[in-house]
């Protein structure tokens, strides 16, 4: 399994993925995926994550200056901006900056302080998960597997439908994770960071996959991780 970030024009091992509001329409000469999937709809949680000007990661809103992503995604140096509750990452929402990153001590798990507030809603946080459900992943992430994925980056947040096999999986760093497997889509490079939703809320962060059947997702259902993120954001 492999992490699914874009950097500087090149993928690392690493995911991720979230909800918006408007179908988007297909770009030229690109199939409407993750890799599977379609495109999203209603869904403003979502913050596409850069570093340095250049489209990396997925992320999710959870409060008026906190951003919720994997830990991975803001491993290296650099400035991180975000385009936050929109589905095109290019146009639309809020761009704001990070100024302050927390990182979890040992789950690929991370939270960005920006310096402008906002706007509502954010996403909601937890639900029960178990084995056999039906879970959504979103993100811009790679939509192709022939060509070298940072080519083929989705300008519109896509979600893929999958499926639990275990909410006891491990994921980049060794935190638990819930493990999914393809039902009409899979995370790929780019989604890292992303969320699983499950009955409208969310319950994982995209942290790794092997980019065609399976994926895991950093558990928010983890009592010691949500507290993390309550003790730190504040919700």
């Amino acid at each position: 399994m492999r992490v699914l970030t874009a950097i500087a024009g090149a993928f690392l091992a690493a995911l991720s993925l979230a909800p918006v509001a408007s179908a988007a329409p297909e770009e030229p000469g690109m199939s409407p995926m993750i890799i599977g999937g379609s495109y999203a709809s209603n869904f403003p949680y979502a913050a596409r994550l850069f570093v340095n000007g250049r489209e990396n990661c997925s992320a999710t809103k959870i409060a008026p200056q906190w951003i919720l992503t994997a830990e991975h995604c803001v491993a290296s140096a650099g400035t991180y901006t975000f385009r936050a509750g929109s589905l095109d990452q290019t146009s639309g929402g809020q761009l704001v900056t990070g100024d302050r990153i927390v990182k979890h001590s040992s789950a690929d798990l991370a939270l960005v302080h920006v310096t402008t507030s906002m706007s509502a809603p954010f996403s909601p946080l937890v639900n029960p998960v178990s084995v056999g459900q039906t879970v959504q992943l979103y993100g811009w992430g790679a939509t192709c597997t022939n060509q070298p994925e940072i080519n083929c980056q989705s300008r519109y947040l896509k979600v893929a439908n999958t499926r639990v096999t275990s909410t006891n999986g491990r994921d980049y760093r060794g935190g638990q994770a819930i493990s999914v497997t393809r039902v009409d889509g899979i995370a790929a490079g780019g989604d890292s960071g992303g969320p699983m939703f499950a009955n409208g809320r969310q319950v994982g962060v995209a942290s790794t996959s092997d980019r065609s059947t399976r994926s895991n997702y950093t558990s928010l259902n983890n009592t010691s991780y949500r507290n993390w993120i309550r003790t730190t954001a504040g919700v």
